[in-house]
């Protein structure tokens, strides 16, 4: 019967660890960090498409005069998506290229079905709706994810770097 308490303190213990082990900084993202943190108007022409679900528009440093707050990792810009009842932001940078080789490759919008984003160097295709998951390719890590908030007229994207 004493042995009980000690399983119990043991099995405690090991799930605090694994709770603490799985807050740190996600192995799949393996784009690096850059500050990005700008507010788009969905009224503004230029992004009233993403009114519409499932459209998907572009963001550089030279939108808006953005600057660096916009420009993503390496400048290559940010993809925002407009899901059922969210936002999504990811980094322009070929996450597979990235971890094969250090480069810095620019994904472009699937033009036949802005669902996707589409890697010109590895096909990877990468699933918009779904968190820039890889749907097709060589690629199995997904898109960098930015953070979102709406309010109803503006779309803030940004990260807690």
């Amino acid at each position: 019967m004493k042995k009980r308490p000690k399983i119990i303190l043991f099995l405690f213990a090991a799930s605090l660890c694994s709770v603490i082990c799985s807050c740190k900084k996600n192995k799949n993202d393996v784009i690096p960090n850059v500050y990005v943190d700008f507010t788009i108007d969905l009224t503004d022409s230029e992004f009233i498409s993403l009114i519409s679900i499932g459209e998907s528009c572009v963001v550089s440093q030279f939108t808006n005069n953005f600057g660096y707050r916009a420009a993503g990792f390496s400048g290559n810009g940010i993809i925002i998506h407009s899901g059922i009842d969210e936002f999504f932001a990811y980094d322009r940078t070929c996450p597979h290229e990235y971890a094969l080789d250090g480069s810095t490759v620019k994904i472009e919008i699937d033009e036949s079905n802005s669902m996707y984003a589409v890697c010109h160097v590895c096909k990877t295709k990468y699933g918009l709706p779904i968190n820039g998951a890889p749907s097709e390719g060589p690629g199995r890590y997904p898109l960098k994810n930015y953070k979102t908030s709406y309010d109803g007229r503006r779309l803030r994207v940004w990260n807690s770097y």
